[in-house]
This record gives C-alpha cells, structure tokens and sequence, in this order.
C-alpha cells in the first residue's frame, strides 16, 4: 500500500501574523483562553523547573520539548501530528519531542470549531490547531532567541535556530533548548511572531514516525481499561433488553453470593453490580433476576421499520435544499429515474470497549478515560456527584477506537459510572466495564435511513430535476446540541446530499425526522456514511441512462468546485480510469467532500459465480498542507477496511425492540485477507489543513456498487450490498 504526495512547492504564505487577530470573528473568550500564556507571566517558572513558553509548549533542562495536546487520541494520530506542527515552528529536531494531554480546561484547550468546548470530533484535531500551534511553537521559538541574544549580547535577528540547535554564526556560538529555558522563562512573551513561510518546512509534509507507535508496541501505551487505582472496584450493568425498559423488581440474592461481589445498585440504566474484578462482576451480573417493565419500550422489527420509512417518503419532508423547480424539471425530462436505498443501523465496535475509572478524592473527582468531550464529561460528573466542574479532573488516557461512540451528547458512560459511584457512596474508584455484548446489543448506533431518488434527463442527457426525499432519526434533537438544529433541519442528517456540488439547476432536499427510542449517535464521516452512497450511485445511474462515460458526466456537474474536480482527475488518472479489464472485472468511481477534505476513489472489483471480490482501490485526497503524509495514509486505508464492512455485510437489526447481533460473530469487521491493495495520493495544497479521520470512508461504498455495475450491469443499491442479486 503506498502514498504518494506529489511534487510541488505550495505557493508561499503571508508569514508575519499578530496573535490577538489570527482567530478573527472566534470571539474574545476563545482567542484568551487560545494565546493566555502569551501576554503575561503565567507559565514562567523557576530555574529548576521546566520552561512552560505558553499552554502548549514545555522546554526541560535535558533538551526535551512536550508538547500539551488538548485533543484525544484514539488512534488517528493526532499525537504526532501536532506535535510536529510546534516542532516545525520551533525549528527542534524530531528526536527531542514529546507529547501528553492536557488537563481538561476550555479556557486554554477548547475546540475552535467546536463552539470553545474541549471535546475531539469532525476530524477538527489539526484544523482547528493549525494556527493555533504554529503560533505556540513560534512563540516559545522567539523566548528562545531572545534568551540566547540577551546571553551573548547580540542582534536577535542574527541568530538562527535548526534542529534542536540555536547559533549565531558571526560569534560561532551556539547552546541547546535546555540551556537556554531557565533564562527564557523571565522574558516577557512576545506579542507577535514571524511564521515560517511553508516553502521552508522540514518536517510538516514528510513521513515522520509516530510518537505513540514504541509505547503502543511494546504495551506501555496506558488505556484507560489499563488502569487500577488504590482500593478500586469494577462495575458491570444489566441493562433491558428492549430500549426504554426499566427495572420493575429485582432479585440480588444469588449475585450477592458470588464471591468478589461487593455490592449491587440499582441505577437509571439498570442494575449495577460492583465486585473486585470484572470477571466476579459479570458472574455476579449472570445471577442477578430482573423483572423488567417494557410498557414504554421499543418494539420495532426492522423490516417493518423501513416499510414505515417508505410510506413516510411518498411525501416530501422538511426542505432541507431547494434549486429551481424539480417537479417541473421532472415533468419535462426524457427519461426518469427512480431509486430507493436502505441503509441498516451500525455498531461503532471500537476494539477498546468503553470503560473508565472514577476515582472520588479529598478535592472532588478524578476520571480517567478516553475522554473524547473533556467538558461535557467533567461537567456531568460534577453534577451527579454535587461537585463544581473545577472539582473534577480529567485524566485523557488513549482511547483503543471511538468512531464517534466515545462522543455521546448525553456523557451516558461517564453519567452511569458517576451515578454508581454515587449509589455506593463513593467509598472507592469504580472502573466501569462494558463488555462487547453489553455495548452492541445496547449501545448507541448510526441511525437507520431511507432515500428515494426521483432523477431525470432532458434530451441532451443533461440532469433536468432531481427530487429526493430522506428518512431517519436526527442525531441532535432531543439532545443537549438541539440548538444546532435549525427550522427542524439537523444538518448530520442531509449533509452530502444537500448543497450538493454538482451543478443540478432543480434540486429539491427534503427530510422526515422519526423517532424510535434506539438512541443514535454519529458514525465515522456521520451522515455522509449515507448520503455519498445515494448521490455518487445515482449519478452513475443517470451516467449510464445518458450513454456517457461516468467521468465524463461528472465533470461538468463540477466545474464550479476545482478540488473535488482535481481529486477525480488525480485518481482516475493513477487507476487508469479507462483503460480494458479482463471480464467479469469492474471499475467504479466516487467523488464527495466532508469535514472540509476532498476524496476521490476508483475501485476495482471481480465478480466471478457469484462471488465479490474487491481487488484495488485508488484514493485521491485533498485535505490541504499535508502535516503528515504518513498519517494520511494510514487514515486512508483504515476508513478502507472501516467502511469495507458497512458495504458487504455490516448491520444492526432490531427483532421487537431488541438487537440481534451481540459481538464480532454476527457484527464481522473486515479481515484482513479482505483488504484490497490501497494507493493514496495526495494533493499539494496551500489551504489549511482539513480533516482527515473520516473522510475516507463516504466513497468507498459507491465506488465498490458502481464497480460491480461496471462488471455485470447489476445495480446494486442498499447497503450493505445483497450480494445474492449477483448470483
């Protein structure tokens, strides 16, 4: 599998920027709690100390520089991506940088795009960081400098700083980061800085190693399902079997009996039970008898679910894009087409399952986890436990996967483990533990959808009106982030199907937002996982109705958006888009755009009796300056392997009210004899850079369905494909 970053020296940048204006419009609270350190002496410290340049860098006296990292890590890298952002800026040498995460504190590690809050999602980690590291790796750069032209009273403008190194040639002077830390730390902080212009990068745009890769490979990386504190318990929980149920009685007689059970609660979600390891507390939970309520439960089937999804779309919903006058448009077309599309329920299945420790303390609280929304988390447990939110600390550990299920509007997993440690009067840390099962057959899940396509061609083959109605259970309504959702639009529901870039003259986008109790919750690349496959499929269709070429019917549609037209021209040109396959050999294209980036995939299948076999795939990226190309890759080809599942088999279905899958036997990842070869190449860019954990995911799908069209003329449309239709 191999990345490819093309040969190209971006544009130079304006390199000169004042602190206090580089955030614009973001509002005077970010930008104080974005650059605080910078305009004063907060984060001077003594001699013996290491020098603290602001809230992002630290400088030892051995040389090293630790770099403070405010988002979580779950494996997409962020670790080393933005360190070597500051470490770029600072002109260190690679072998001296270090990372940990930062405590949680909104004030000087908010999300920027996330409205200040701390929390990690829509691939935001280095969007949101660009500047804000360049600015700190900048400024603790300057102290530096300062610090050596003060020592050897010289010129600051004739000192220069590379790889860890700072000299000033005239003298032959030169001494180390360490050395110079004790001195930096009693200058005033810079208020403005010269950025490096990105022609003179060294580090940002090669393959640089990962920080995390020695600790996670020899299992020195700490998770939080690594921890073990003073005294801990461990707590498992019965929840209904249905959604909505409650416990109406319970029976703890035998589970209290199972030695190593030290107590059982019941709690909101359902029965608690606490014992001295995880493997009592599961037999102890095994023993439990519950009576559970289920007059207010879920009690759909699946089949029945998306019947009533159906009848729902025979009306338009709620407009979520209008252009022109798609029923007109329609009534004049030459030819119609008409699609329906299914897509199923999905587990997040990270290979950690969730857990965390809660840990009560003299002070408040302390939470050790894969803390993916640091604020809302430490602000729920303060709540339940009658602590201010100042009074919990957060420890963000690494987290073995997430895909979105760490990030739950309502805090539920740290909510529950606080509520138990609540109930058994916080005598002692509580590790919560979900199992696989308890986390698949009660979990949160990518909603459910419906998508009915009316399209149509005028007699030039031209897209004459495109009518298409959505259904399915909004991820934020009902949730703390409802204000988000505007004249009942929630934008995770539409996103990739309205404001679609291709140049549709009559477009009419409508929703029906449902309502079942299964709780949903964005999945990796959130509404794209669906709309991306209904748009890039029924462009193909309507492609194959016009007797054109599908690239050849794209581009046009995108003239007026350069970078998704560049991804397509880059990728079909490296697949050899065009060029013959042996029969029964199929080649599909896919273009779509999320969390700012820009992807194209060609892909090419085999269908030989029946069988699927997805043999090549090739990805174009735009994601902007390339911080990583290494990282972008791996990226790439994980949201490959993620995404390869939900097209041929991955789906969570409901049997009245109840999930009928429980672990990987019957919720099968991709194996890795599975995986196609991979190609990724990525696009020189001058913009800032753009997520990058998700958007990889979005093309697969379509790409695979309009592949195996290609090879037998079978359309394919739901997901995950019904593979018998190729029989």
């Amino acid at each position: 599998m191999d990345t490819y970053l093309l040969d190209q020296t971006p544009p130079a940048q304006p390199s000169r920027r004042v602190f206090l204006k580089s955030l614009g419009l973001a509002g005077g609270a970010l930008v104080l709690g974005t650059y605080a350190g910078f305009g004063g002496r907060a984060f001077a410290t003594g001699a013996d100390e290491p020098f603290t340049a602001n809230a992002f860098v630290r400088i030892a006296a051995d040389d090293s520089v630790t770099v403070i990292i405010k988002h979580l890590d779950m494996g997409q890298g962020v670790t080393t991506g933005l360190t070597t952002i500051v470490a770029e800026e600072l002109d260190a040498d690679w072998s001296q940088m270090r990372f940990e995460f930062s405590p949680a504190d909104d004030k000087l590690y908010g999300n920027l795009m996330l409205g200040g809050v701390m929390g990690t999602g829509g691939s935001t980690a280095v969007a949101n960081s660009w500047e804000q590291l360049r600015h700190a790796g900048a400024g603790a750069r300057a102290l530096l400098v300062a610090a050596a032209a003060q020592e050897w009273n010289v010129p600051a403008g004739e000192i220069t700083v590379a790889k860890g190194v700072v000299s000033h040639a005239k003298s032959s002077k030169s001494t180390s980061f360490g050395k110079l830390a004790a001195a930096a730390a009693k200058l005033p902080t810079p208020t403005d800085v010269t950025l490096k212009d990105p022609k003179n990068f060294t580090l940002i745009g090669t393959r640089i190693g990962r920080l995390d890769s020695p600790a996670k490979t020899t299992g020195k990386a700490v998770f939080s399902i690594d921890i073990r504190r003073p005294g801990q318990l461990t707590a498992v929980v019965a929840r209904p079997p249905r959604f909505g149920a409650t416990v109406q009685n319970v029976d703890t007689a035998a589970a209290k009996a199972i030695k190593g059970v030290v107590e059982v609660v019941t709690i909101p979600t359902g029965v608690a039970v606490v014992a001295k390891d995880t493997w009592s507390a599961i037999k102890g939970r095994d023993a439990l008898k519950v009576d559970w309520d289920f007059a207010k439960a879920e009690d759909i089937t699946s089949n029945a679910q998306m019947d009533g999804y159906r009848d729902l779309a025979k009306s338009p919903g709620l407009s979520a894009d209008k252009r022109g006058d798609a029923a007109s448009g329609l009534s004049g077309a030459a030819q119609i087409i008409e699609a329906e599309f299914e897509f199923p329920y999905l587990a997040h299945a990270p290979m950690e399952p969730l857990n965390g420790v809660l840990e009560p303390t003299a002070e408040g609280a302390t939470w050790w986890a894969g803390s993916q929304f640091q604020t809302f988390e430490q602000k729920t447990i303060a709540a339940i436990l009658g602590l201010k939110p100042e009074q919990v600390t957060v420890k963000t550990l690494f987290a073995g996967g997430s895909f979105g299920r760490r990030a739950t509007p309502d805090c539920e997993y740290a909510a529950e483990v606080a509520t138990i440690v609540k109930a058994t009067g916080a005598k002692a840390p509580i590790h919560l533990m979900r199992t696989r099962e308890d986390d698949m057959k009660a979990g949160y899940y990518r909603p459910a959808f419906y998508h009915k396509v009316r399209a149509g061609l005028d007699a030039k083959g031209q897209i004459a009106g495109w009518q298409h109605v959505i259904v399915g259970k909004s991820i934020m309504i009902g949730t703390a982030l409802e204000a988000f959702v505007k004249h009942g639009i929630d934008s995770t529901s539409v996103e990739g199907a309205a404001e679609t870039p291709y140049a549709i003259a009559n477009l009419d986008v409508s929703v029906h937002n449902t309502h079942e109790i299964v709780p949903v919750l964005w999945w990796r690349s959130v509404g794209n996982t669906h709309t991306a496959h209904t748009m890039e499929t029924m462009i193909d269709d309507l492609a194959h109705a016009a007797k054109t070429d599908p690239v050849a019917f794209r581009e046009p549609l995108l003239k007026g958006h350069p970078r998704h037209a560049g991804v397509l021209a880059l990728a079909t040109e490296k697949a050899g888009w065009g060029t013959p396959l042996a029969a029964g050999r199929g080649r599909g294209v896919a273009v779509h755009q999320s969390f700012g980036t820009y992807v194209a995939m060609v892909t090419e299948v085999t269908v030989a009796k029946g069988k699927l076999k997805v043999d090549r795939v090739v990805a174009a990226v735009d994601c902007g300056i390339a911080v990583n190309p290494d990282i972008i890759r791996a990226q790439i080809e994980g949201a490959i392997g993620f995404a390869l599942a939900m097209a041929l088999r991955s789906k969570i279905t409901l049997k009245n009210g109840a999930v009928e899958q429980a672990n990987f036997d019957t919720f099968e990842p991709t194996r890795i004899s599975e995986m196609p070869v991979v190609e990724v190449y990525i696009v020189p860019s001058a913009e800032a850079p753009t997520g990058i954990g998700e958007p990889g995911v979005p093309c697969l799908a379509p790409s695979i369905g309009n592949a195996i069209f290609a090879a037998t003329g079978k359309r394919l449309h739901s997901l995950p494909f019904d593979l018998t239709q190729l029989a």
